[in-house]
């Protein structure tokens, strides 16, 4: 098969996919392109072949657009720019019903749900919204972003995804080649470069003092709008026992903890060390958590109370089939299972449905505006 790299094709572009692209066809092989829309005709420069089935590209010029096409507000969100944002050419409603779309369609190709999907709007507005912000250098020093599906170091000046301000300083130092650098902005405003810390993140009517490097969420809305979530679906019983599987610094295990009180359990179970130190120091005072550092699929047989309640918080692969097996052979009642990623969800839905789990709620979130990325959150319970 020829191949078609840099190769500029004429494409009708169909229906959005997983991952920030759209899928057309050219000449009986499949074409994922970035930076279109569906039902418009664009010029794409193709950017990898394999050679196989597909191919991927990268639109240089619309010559029918879409109603929600927009111009994008940074000159790096087009055709071998940044890689940090796949929707800057698209509105916001337009990018929450791509995103939807992308959720409705995994569910009913992977676990054959159908349900109508609305991805929600987070307080906050596209742009400047993102606390965290990871850089790389380059090998003269210069720390930038990376472009799309490349290790290529983009001079940026600035990134509007950022709040104003925090990074045009940062960009303009000299570091040494090669390094990573993650700068973020705490919940007092205060701005941390590498290795500064701690820093101060606030939810669910609670403070911690995060460790460098420890995780929290990027959109600063978003702990307190799950929390809620999962305090309510949640429901674990007074006196009762609660799992906060992949708990990180504790966010939903201080609801968990207030639900069921001190003649309850709640066990946390977090691989990251700091994070669980982090953790103890921030709810030190809620003594009926148990914290367990450790690989949640090591740290399960040792846990002896079963759950009536878990709540699950996995890396972006999902549970698997090992994880749900094993929670469901501890018969919870209910499993709250937060997701980033929309066709791991519906893979683990699947499961559970196999074991006698059905799928009753479902809440998304754009909790990453101008990224194809969005938060899930949904509420198991056994049939």
């Amino acid at each position: 098969m020829t191949d078609w790299t840099d190769r500029v094709l004429d494409l009708q572009v169909g229906p959005v996919a997983h991952g920030g692209h759209c899928v057309a066809r050219h000449d009986g092989r499949v074409v994922f392109v970035r930076h279109a829309l569906p039902g418009e005709r664009v010029h794409a420069v193709v950017t990898e072949d394999g050679g196989g089935a597909f191919c991927r590209a990268d639109t240089v010029s619309v010559l029918t657009a879409a109603p929600q096409r927009v111009e994008p507000v940074c000159a790096w969100a087009r055709a071998g720019g940044c890689g940090g944002c796949d929707l800057q050419h698209v509105t916001p409603d337009g990018q929450r019903a791509l995103k939807a779309a992308v959720l409705a369609e995994q569910l009913h190709r992977l676990a054959g749900v159908d349900r109508p999907v609305e991805v929600e709007e987070l307080p906050g507005g596209p742009l400047g919204w993102r606390s965290r912000v990871r850089l790389a250098v380059d090998d003269l020093g210069r720390a930038g972003l990376r472009a799309h599906r490349s290790h290529d170091v983009l001079p940026v000046a600035d990134c509007p995804l950022a709040p104003q301000g925090v990074l045009e300083p940062v960009l303009a130092q000299q570091f040494p080649p090669g390094i990573e650098i993650e700068v973020s902005v705490d919940a007092e405003g205060v701005v941390h470069g590498p290795g500064d810390g701690p820093a101060v993140a606030r939810a669910a009517g609670r403070e911690w003092l995060l460790s460098p490097g420890t995780f929290w969420q990027v959109h600063p809305a978003l702990p307190d709008t799950l929390a809620d979530v999962v305090a309510e679906w949640a429901d674990a019983p007074a006196g009762g026992t609660a799992w906060d599987l992949f708990g990180g610094v504790g966010l939903f295990a201080s609801v968990l903890a207030r639900q069921v009180g001190p003649a309850g359990r709640v066990v946390v179970v977090e691989s990251s060390r700091q994070a669980v130190a982090d953790g103890r120091r921030a709810l030190a005072d809620l003594t009926w958590i148990d914290w367990r550092a450790g690989r949640v699929e090591h740290a399960l047989d040792g846990i002896l109370e079963a759950p009536d309640v878990v709540v699950a918080d996995p890396p972006r692969r999902g549970l698997g089939r090992e994880l749900v097996d094993a929670l469901v052979a501890r018969a919870p009642q209910r499993i709250v299972h937060v997701a980033c990623d929309p066709a791991a969800l519906a893979r683990d839905v699947a499961l559970f449905a196999d074991r006698g789990y059905a799928l009753r709620r479902l809440r998304a979130f754009d909790a990453f505006p101008m990224t194809h990325h969005l938060e899930c959150v949904a509420l198991l319970d056994r049939d």
